[in-house]
Parts: structure tokens; sequence; C-alpha cells
């Protein structure tokens, strides 16, 4: 029995592989045809309960200038989830940018 391969395309980031299962999703950057540019940001996975979606938490250094000095800082954004990627609660990840996928979401996730 023949063996199929789907093809996983090279999305041109260095130091990312694509994941070892394959979905038919869309708006995979790996195995669909979502195109993808911009700032490559990295982040802690606070939920997966959306469809498709996860919330992942980004920390930050705000200058004061009163002070000069720096705080922490943190916001939670959206990005999407393709069903090849296995992700959970607390683990961390990388995103990319991408073009808005939903009102909320303009970033998909790399690993």
């Amino acid at each position: 029995m023949a063996e199929t391969k789907t093809k996983v395309r090279n999305i041109g980031i260095p130091n990312v592989e694509p994941p070892e299962k394959t979905c038919d999703d869309i708006h995979c950057p790996f195995h669909g045809n979502l195109s993808v540019r911009g700032r490559i940001m990295e982040g802690l996975v606070t939920s997966t309960q959306m469809y498709k979606t996860i919330v992942f938490q980004q920390d930050f250094l705000s200058l004061v200038k009163k002070y000069s000095r720096y705080e922490r800082r943190r916001s939670k954004k959206l990005a999407h989830l393709p069903p090849c990627i296995g992700v959970k609660k607390g683990d961390s990840v990388k995103v990319i940018e991408c073009r808005p996928l939903s009102r909320m979401c303009p970033v998909s996730l790399l690993q």
C-alpha cells in the first residue's frame, strides 16, 4: 500500500520546523495557504478553551519617565491554533503576525 504524503510548505522562517502531524486547516501556515509576515513573538499559553484559538500572555518592560526606571507589564493576545500543533496551558509558544483571521486574532501559532 502506498503512503500518501501531504505537502508541507516552507514558510521561510529560520529555526522553525513544521509539525509532524498534518491537518486540513486553510489557516495553517504549514499545511494551508496562510502567508505569514511581520514580527515573531513569544509568550505563555494561558487558555486553550476557544475553538482553534489560544490566549497567550506576553511580558515586557515599560519605561517610567519620571523615575527613569522600568516596570514589568504583561498583555494578553489571541492567536490562531492549527489542529496540527498540540499545546496546553502553561506551554511556551512562538507566534507570528499574519493577516487578520478574525476581529481579535491577527497572529498564528508557529511552535
